[in-house]
């Protein structure tokens, strides 16, 4: 099983609150692996991505989906060496390929113990928490 399938298995088993669905797209390059729905109502996209060094590897059309999408879109990367797991927001995209894993995320777990455990649940409260724009997040989007 390749590192982004043992990922999504992981995601899946951890954030049962959350509703995935995989998307396998040939067709329109760029699209994330999953399209999370969440408890209060809401969807949002998580690109998941596994690497061994601090930077990170995105296509053009991903960093595209990520410009033209900033809200309610997330990049899970999981570390090998050191063994880390970040959430980032879609939003930070260029900064995530400028500074790789040195960028803050939105959720953290940075530990062996705290792997599976710390990092994952920060991530999942987070992705719970989505929710509606803000007046002025809807009026910049406009």
């Amino acid at each position: 099983m390749k590192p982004e399938a043992r990922l999504y298995q992981l995601v899946k088993k951890q954030f049962s609150n959350i509703i995935w669905t995989r998307l396998e797209n040939s067709i329109v390059a760029g699209v994330p692996d999953l399209l999370g729905y969440n408890k209060k109502g809401y969807f949002f996209t998580l690109e998941l991505k596994v690497t061994k060094r601090n930077s990170v590897r995105f296509s053009p059309h991903q960093i595209a989906f990520h410009k033209l999408h900033p809200k309610n879109s997330f990049i899970l990367v999981q570390s090998l060496a050191p063994r880390c797991l970040k959430l980032y927001e879609g939003s930070q995209i260029l900064e995530l390929v400028a500074c790789g894993l040195k960028l803050d995320a939105c959720g953290f777990g940075d530990s062996p113990k705290n792997f599976r455990c710390l990092g994952l649940e920060a991530c999942r409260l987070r992705l719970e928490a989505v929710g509606p724009l803000s007046n002025a997040e809807a009026l910049s989007l406009a």
